[in-house]
């Protein structure tokens, strides 16, 4: 069984609220404007929160039916719902974790067949290898190898074996996005996430483009829309549109397992749109083979909007960050 590695900076980080310190030096979020701890709570998310999500979910799979389109609802479980017997001194309810309380709603509702379970199998993985980093929130290559193999598995399409045989064989010191806010903020050494492939980005949109002209590329959140073309004679040639956020990105990450370079290595052509909402006047223009929708945990708490456009949100993220 693997436990997890002591960290490399060895003096103990100052506590802060909204972070946990767990066993072993692994980091947890559990505040935030999210309120994650309070998330696994009671009442935790509104009845009336699942309610909305079950409704949208059933659309979601009548609409895509339509278009002639399979339909998966992912959601990116909270280190908290999958380590939770990593956390030393918190109270929590682990079997309340927004992603199983979902499940749960969505039994008899057509939802439930598009709904795309993480928990378990990266509940029984957790200490076969790493499946998070210590000091984020954020997958490692492993968790997000299971994540995508979970993934295909539903919509019966073979994965791509090769993908970690062709990792590029770097080690860096990383800084987590939970190590960060702490004083001293530990340093983890980590392995290189990202592959040789032959999927190329074929198209960026201005929000894009603008932070990447600026060398800020990750300041590119939601709204952030890019497509990649894959001509290798093994990708499988149908095409993706994957809507997610920050678990899927718009690029490779060094640090961090994503899933969109993973389905760009995988299938023809992936149209990645940063949004928990679907923009179904793009879905039918593209007139994809697959669906699928992906959120961090955490965000749930906040229901999708109808009618978005990725154009639009676009535009809304640079007048917000001043770059209109």
């Amino acid at each position: 069984m693997l436990g997890p590695r002591q960290q490399d900076n060895p003096e103990p980080p100052s506590p802060v609220a909204e972070i946990h310190v767990g066993r072993d030096g692994w980091l947890f979020l559990t505040g935030g404007s999210n309120r994650v701890l309070t998330q696994f709570g009671r009442p935790g998310i509104a009845r009336e929160t699942l309610w909305l999500w079950r409704k949208h979910l059933a659309d979601r799979c009548r609409r895509s039916r339509r278009l002639g389109a399979t339909y998966l609802h992912v959601v990116a479980p909270e280190k908290l719902t999958i380590y939770h017997d990593a956390v030393d001194g918190l109270v929590f309810d682990p079997d309340r974790a927004p992603a199983l309380r979902l499940r749960r709603w969505l039994w008899g509702s057509p939802g439930a067949r598009a709904f795309v379970d993480l928990v378990g199998p990266m509940r029984a993985a957790r200490w076969q290898t790493p499946l998070y980093r210590r000091t984020d929130t954020h997958w490692t290559f492993e968790g997000c190898d299971l994540a995508y193999r979970t993934i295909l598995a539903r919509l019966g399409v073979a994965p791509r074996d090769d993908i970690a045989a062709r990792r590029l064989p770097h080690s860096l010191p990383y800084l987590g996005d939970l190590a960060a806010k702490l004083s001293p903020a530990p340093v983890e050494t980590v392995e290189e996430c990202r592959f040789e492939t032959q999927a190329q980005r074929i198209y960026a949109n201005s929000l894009l483009a603008h932070f990447e002209a600026l060398g800020q590329p990750r300041e590119a959140h939601i709204g952030a829309h890019a497509i990649f073309r894959n001509d290798d004679p093994q990708a499988d040639p149908r095409r993706v549109v994957l809507f997610g956020d920050s678990y899927c990105e718009h690029g490779p990450m060094y640090a961090l397992g994503v899933l969109t370079p993973f389905l760009a290595d995988t299938f023809r052509e992936v149209h990645f749109l940063w949004s928990t909402s679907i923009d179904w006047d793009y879905v039918a223009s593209v007139r994809p083979d697959f669906i699928i929708s992906e959120i961090a945990e955490r965000f749930m708490i906040e229901p999708p909007i109808y009618g978005m456009r990725i154009d639009a949100l676009a535009e809304l993220a640079m007048a917000r960050k001043g770059a209109g």
